[in-house]
């Protein structure tokens, strides 16, 4: 285990800013490997805002297309981190994404995550994986039952009403059927949509 909380991934850099997730998905990277593209990501500590400030000096901001917070963990299981170093990274210039599952309401104990993000936070990833609440619970395993799957939607919800460009996503292995409907949902919620390959080395988690 080792410390690294900032990593280059395609044109992109990552924060990994915690190893903690309510859910334990079938699917996930965390399941196979200790990281990716030869960084591991299995963590000792999380960062302090000073240490990811300083981690991320070392980089040259400007020639990412952005920066996104997706590590070995959900990113809003650490959601002060977001909130102190999201102003960071707008007051440089960057193109913020979160990556997550969509359950930063139920693990903050609190209704407003998006709206308390949507300042400094341009884009979210939010994993779908399941058009209705027993299949999710199924694949994704989380330790909330079946609310994950409504808090979920939910916050999909909150996202775009708070003005934050949202897409859903879901891994392709779950079958054409539930991709389709898996669609429609993103659609009711007012959501871009992507299917994503099942994870590999090279690709995007």
């Amino acid at each position: 285990m080792t410390n690294n909380y900032v990593y280059e991934f395609g044109d992109s850099l990552y924060l990994n800013i915690t190893n903690r997730c309510p859910n334990n998905c079938e699917f996930c990277i965390r399941n196979i490997k200790d990281g990716v593209s030869g960084s591991e990501l299995w963590l000792l500590k999380e960062p302090t805002y000073q240490e990811l400030v300083d981690d991320l000096s070392m980089y040259d901001l400007k020639k990412y297309k952005e920066v996104v917070f997706c590590g070995f963990g959900e990113p809003l299981c650490n959601l002060s981190m977001i909130s102190q170093i999201g102003p960071y990274l707008k007051s440089k210039g960057c193109h913020v994404r979160i990556n997550t599952n969509g359950l930063g309401n139920l693990i903050n104990n609190r209704d407003d995550v998006a709206k308390l993000i949507a300042p400094y936070v341009d884009s979210v990833s939010i994993s779908l994986n399941a058009s209705n609440k027993e299949t999710y619970q199924e694949i994704c395993r989380s330790k909330y039952g079946e609310a994950a799957f409504d808090a979920m939607l939910k916050f999909t919800k909150d996202c775009v009403d708070a003005g934050i460009d949202t897409t859903m996503s879901v891994v392709d292995f779950i079958g054409e059927d539930e991709i389709k409907a898996c669609g429609e949902l993103a659609k009711q919620a007012g959501a871009h949509y992507k299917v994503r390959e099942t994870i590999r080395e090279d690709t995007e988690y």
